[in-house]
């Protein structure tokens, strides 16, 4: 069964850490890009960062560039999104999604259930 499971999420304060963790098993982990989206009440998902599966290239949204960083550890099929600096305007839904490639309009084959970030005061 190809399953994606996040973890990590809960209510942080501004200024605030926290490192989410996307666990994926039951497809070829290492041939597949990784991304992490994002979406908030009121708005649509957004890309937040993706890793690659060959170099481990990693990217970026303008919003988060120099706070978060996306890594991944092949031998425990895992990748992390490590967030320094939270914002309440990074209050959202982080879903991981595996894909080919990472690309500004992924095709994404598999997503996992959503772990909910709060920053709030």
């Amino acid at each position: 069964q190809v399953q994606l499971v996040e973890s990590g999420g809960g209510l942080v304060q501004p200024g605030g850490s926290l490192r989410l963790s996307c666990a994926a098993s039951g497809f070829t982990f290492d041939y597949y890009a990784i991304g992490w989206f994002r979406q908030a009440p009121g708005k649509e998902r957004e890309g937040v960062s993706c890793i690659s599966s060959g170099d481990g290239s990693t990217y970026y949204a303008d919003s988060v560039k120099g706070r978060f960083t996306i890594s991944r550890d092949n031998a425990k099929n895992t990748v992390y999104l490590q967030m320094n600096s939270l914002k309440p305007e990074d209050t959202a839904v982080y879903y991981c999604a595996a894909s080919d490639k990472c690309a500004v309009v992924p095709t994404l084959d598999y997503w996992g259930q959503g772990t909910q970030v709060t920053v709030s005061s």
